[in-house]
């Protein structure tokens, strides 16, 4: 495969060129501030959304929720609908070490939601429609989304409520479609979800609406290294876009070792440890080493969960809890619903190690398994977890590396909510942390070094990156 063959043409639109969209998407990164929405007015605006869309949201009991309902039959957790989402009992065997077998609820969103981003130009530089847009679980009200997130129940209207703003664009069969591909989300909390990541690029008008701005890839590169501004579904889009490595220093004048370790990473003239057919192999070989086999079960026969009137939760108290919120927000569709929310017990933490290797960096990944990919395993940051859930138990490898990681060696660091429309005060620490010799080259089949180029590339495609290591993908572009 190859990174053009990401590229939909649609009939009766101009062929998009690989290289020239590259060039474009990084022309649009370097540009750090722009006239139509400078940063400064950004910064006023954003704040004032804050400020003025707050909304309530209120842990309720079970027995108050609307419209949903635990199943006689099974104890499962659904909408009387049968759309949105249902919550579900699941039960995994694997024989991978430290994990064997385990039984857990799970969310089961079968649709295809749509993260959707419109371009447009702008004296030469392309510009994302971004919008602030609250969700019930955000630690910060209003995060900084996609032109459209929506799930096929709120697009196709099930939710009674307004029609999404500027869906038309994602829906013409005649539009410009630059990226497209199916992602999966939270693999320990999901049942086989998916979201469609796309790009498109408009060159008429587009009305003005008091929740978006035109915004270039380096102003929302700019506000990833804030805690908790772009939300998950933003990053998830930009981890799917092609760069080029910029020419010179970047956007860091100062530049530095790692800056142009960084750079040749980028590169797709810099030679890599492993090449990308050696590393679909690897992979591939991750996901025939162990056996991995899951089996759904009613919500009321999982083993080592109890339910109360207001909670659903582990019997040692670790993972997450399933609990019951009754929102009022008067900026979206519909301005008050109830719904469960998944809340984890603790933040968690989310690592890239990186090291040069001959002068080209490369980042640390792991072939992860989680309960509800759709895969054995995708690509995973070298540490993702709770490190609450492994009190009493042999830690994940490298998590005391990413743990007592001196402040220097801090590449990349910053607290990023996951989907505030699922979880409540869901966040990861996000880290991209320099190594040395003390992090060996081989030693553990789970794990291979890639390129930054080599990881982008298969972010063009499906289920290879899981959503965290998107998000730190992202993450990783706004440190050039």
């Amino acid at each position: 495969m190859t990174a053009s063959s990401m590229i939909l043409r649609n009939p009766g639109a101009a062929p998009v060129d690989p290289a020239d969209l590259a060039r474009r998407f990084t022309a649009s990164a370097l540009a750090t501030d722009s006239p139509v929405t400078p940063n400064a007015r950004f910064d006023d605006w954003f704040a004032g959304h804050r400020v003025a869309n707050r909304f309530e949201v209120t842990r309720i009991p079970f027995g108050d929720l609307v419209g949903w309902r635990f199943r006689e039959e099974d104890g499962n957790l659904v909408h009387d609908s049968g759309g949105f989402f249902a919550v579900t009992g699941l039960e995994v065997r694997t024989d991978r070490p430290g994990t064997g077998v385990w039984a857990q609820p799970i969310l089961d969103q079968p649709e295809i939601g749509v993260l959707g981003i419109l371009v447009k130009e702008f004296d030469g530089v392309l510009h994302c429609l971004m919008q602030a847009k609250m969700e019930p679980g955000n630690p910060d009200t209003v995060q900084l989304s996609p032109t459209v997130q929506a799930t096929r129940s709120n697009y196709t209207g099930l939710h009674g409520g307004k029609r999404t703003v500027f869906l038309d664009h994602f829906m013409d069969p005649a539009r410009r479609v630059l990226v497209d591909s199916l992602q999966s989300e939270q693999g320990a909390w999901f049942l086989g979800k998916r979201n469609r990541n796309v790009v498109v690029e408009v060159f008429e008008d587009v009305p003005e609406h008091e929740n978006f701005r035109w915004l270039t890839i380096g102003q929302v590169h700019r506000l990833l290294a804030r805690d908790n501004v772009v939300n998950m579904d933003t990053r998830s889009v930009l981890s799917c876009v092609p760069f080029d490595a910029p020419d010179g220093q970047g956007r860091h004048p100062v530049g530095g070792n790692y800056h142009s370790a960084l750079l040749r990473s980028l590169s797709g003239a810099a030679r890599g440890l492993h090449d990308t057919k050696q590393l679909l192999g690897w992979l591939t070989e991750a996901k025939a080493r162990h056996s991995f086999r899951r089996r759904q079960l009613p919500l009321a026969e999982v083993p080592g969960w109890h339910r109360t009137e207001t909670e659903i939760a582990h019997e040692e108290g670790k993972h997450f809890t399933v609990v019951a919120a009754d929102v009022r927000a008067e900026t979206r569709e519909v301005t008050r619903w109830t719904q469960p929310l998944l809340a984890p017990v603790e933040r968690g933490v989310a690592a890239f190690l990186v090291r040069p290797i001959e002068g080209v960096l490369h980042l640390l990944v792991q072939a992860k398994s989680e309960a509800g990919l759709l895969d054995v395993c995708e690509l995973a940051p070298t540490v993702q977890c709770m490190p609450a859930n492994y009190q009493g138990s042999r830690p994940p490898r490298y998590l005391d590396v990413v743990l007592g990681a001196a402040e220097e060696s801090l590449r990349f660091d910053a607290v990023q909510a996951e989907e505030g429309g699922r979880f409540d005060h869901a966040d990861n620490r996000y880290l991209v942390v320099e190594v040395g010799d003390e992090v060996p080259v081989a030693d553990d089949p789970d794990f291979a070094w890639m390129t930054l180029r080599q990881l982008m590339e298969l972010a063009q495609h499906t289920r290879y990156l899981n959503v965290q290591a998107r998000s730190l993908l992202a993450g990783l572009h706004a440190t050039w």
